[in-house]
């Protein structure tokens, strides 16, 4: 148990220093490499700060559908239990725009080279507001060739508290642009605990679903919630 710690306490170390190292070189590439580039050396970032993780904290990951994302834009729904999956979510499809609370740009360093990977930021506390900014800069984004990243619940949810509510926004984006939806379900808050420094040792499951196609808003997102709900109870 002490060791674990301990790789817990170095893991964090070498996340916060690497974190501002490559937030720097984000922020100064930006200015001359275009935004696939640059979310490239965002991928690789990620890539191995979540290898050091399984080497220091014995969280692995197991992945099954990767064949069903798509090479084409396309609205990635998932559910929200941990930093884990906002990260590796992003390394799906190059470039992605992520659906993200304003007050995460405002994060010195990392919240300055998030905004130079065309995030689209809102404001959860004006609800009308935040969902025509989503539906305008998301077909925006789509159009220029943005896979979207949306976290349906709209807040991180305890791994016991199952599968919550989902906002309508990825049904409404993904018909107004005539995109699918890409399901994503997993279960990574059991091992990276939500608010909490604590780490489990463990695999975390990751399901992707086939694409859903339609043009009605709310059925996209109750078939959406319910293949994630499904596959949920799978894993538990």
């Amino acid at each position: 148990m002490l060791s674990l710690k301990i790789n817990i306490l170095i893991f964090y170390l070498i996340f916060l220093i690497s974190l501002i190292f490559v937030s720097l070189i984000i922020i100064i590439s930006s200015l001359f490499l275009s935004t696939f580039q640059v979310q490239n050396i965002s991928k690789v970032w990620i890539l191995a700060i979540l290898k050091v993780l399984k080497k220091l904290c014995g969280i692995s990951w197991n992945i099954k559908g990767k064949e069903n994302v798509p090479n084409t834009p396309f609205i990635i729904a998932s559910n929200h239990q941990s930093p884990w999956e906002s990260f590796f979510l992003q390394t799906l499809f190059i470039p992605t725009s992520s659906i993200m609370k304003k007050e995460i740009l405002m994060i010195p360093f990392f919240g300055w080279a998030i905004s130079r990977l065309h995030p689209i930021s809102i404001n959860r506390k004006m609800k009308i507001e935040s969902l025509k900014k989503v539906i305008e800069m998301g077909g925006a984004r789509i159009q220029n060739g943005y896979a979207i990243l949306i976290f349906p619940e709209g807040t991180r949810k305890k791994p016991e508290d199952g599968i919550g509510k989902f906002g309508n926004s990825c049904g409404l984006l993904a018909s107004n642009e005539a995109v699918p939806i890409v399901p994503i379900c997993h279960n990574s808050g059991k091992y990276w605990l939500n608010k909490s420094f604590k780490k489990k040792p463990g695999e975390i499951n990751i399901v992707i679903g086939k694409p859903i196609y339609g043009n009605d808003p709310k059925v996209l997102t109750e078939k959406a919630h319910k293949w994630i709900k499904e596959n949920y109870s799978k894993m538990n």
